[in-house]
């Protein structure tokens, strides 16, 4: 095996590595603005391993020079598009993730699960007609 090929393997296998990152953490993350961060750095990383090893596969030839065109454009056009959708989210109002959001949802939980342990909700009052007098819906 020759250094080339090995230098081809090796740009591929990070490629595929920074891309599944990139979907693990599409999936994995908790809001909008961790995951378009995953996705905006660990895709565009993975996609140019990925045709960095397409453009020595091919050589000099024409397809080299478009791989190395789209690499250009992808460094241009990912990480913009992504601080795009993280502004439109931000300028509609989505907050950000907090630690303070991950306690109330561990809190949320517990009360769903000792609510179908005991069958009564625990989180609405009722005047005793079955009505609800406030409490959190």
């Amino acid at each position: 095996m020759t250094p080339v090929e090995i230098l081809i393997i090796a740009l591929a296998a990070g490629g595929v590595f920074f891309g599944f990152v990139a979907a693990v953490g599409i999936l994995r993350l908790p809001d909008l603005y961790t995951r378009a961060h995953a996705a905006s750095k660990s895709d565009t990383l993975g996609a140019v391993l990925s045709l960095a090893a397409v453009a020595l596969v091919f050589g000099a030839d024409t397809a080299t020079v478009k791989a190395v065109f789209l690499v250009v454009f992808m460094f241009v056009t990912n990480p913009t598009a992504a601080h795009a959708i993280a502004r439109a989210a931000y300028d509609q109002g989505i907050e950000p993730w907090t630690e303070e959001d991950d306690d109330r949802g561990a809190t949320a939980t517990s009360e769903a699960s000792r609510s179908d342990e005991t069958g009564e909700t625990g989180s609405v009052a009722t005047d005793g007609s079955g009505v609800a007098t406030g409490g959190d819906r």
